[in-house]
C-alpha cells in the first residue's frame, strides 16, 4: 500500500508560478512510476505528466509542454511538479499517482493503482 500526499497549491495569477510536491509513504518509491493528473470542476480527470522510476523518462501532455517540469528525488520519496507561465485553463484539483508496473500506458487513469486526495490550483486572469 502506497499513501501519497500533494501540496503547494494555490491562487496565482496568469503568467505566474507555482511548484507541486507530492510526498510517497512507499518503502521503495524507487520501484514506482510517478504521474500528475489533473480534474477541473465538471470535467474528467487528465493526465499531466508522468516520469519513470529512475526519473530518466518524462512525459507530458501537448498543452503542458515547455511550461511544466516533472521530477523526483528517490532518496526524499517526493515527486515534484513545477509549473510556469500558468494559465486559467490550468485550473484544476491536482493529483499524484503511482504504479509498481513498468514503462507502458500512461494516460489512462485506470493504468495508475495509488492515487493522492489532490491539491487545488487556482489561476486567476
Amino acid at each position: 500500500q502506497v499513501q501519497l500526499v500533494e501540496s503547494g497549491g494555490g491562487l496565482v495569477q496568469a503568467g505566474g508560478s507555482l511548484g507541486l510536491s507530492c510526498a510517497a509513504s512507499a518503502r521503495t518509491f524507487s520501484g514506482y512510476r510517478m504521474a500528475w493528473f489533473r480534474q477541473a470542476q465538471g470535467k474528467e480527470r487528465e493526465f499531466v505528466a508522468a516520469i519513470d522510476r529512475s526519473a530518466s523518462i518524462a512525459k507530458y501532455r501537448d498543452s503542458v509542454k515547455g511550461r511544466f517540469t516533472i521530477s523526483r528525488d528517490n532518496s526524499k520519496n517526493t515527486l515534484y511538479l513545477q509549473m510556469n507561465s500558468l494559465k486559467p485553463e490550468d485550473t484544476a484539483v491536482y493529483h499524484c499517482a503511482a504504479d509498481p508496473s513498468l514503462w507502458t500506458e500512461l494516460t489512462a487513469t485506470a493504468a495508475w493503482r495509488y492515487w493522492g486526495k489532490g491539491t487545488l490550483v487556482t489561476v486567476s486572469s
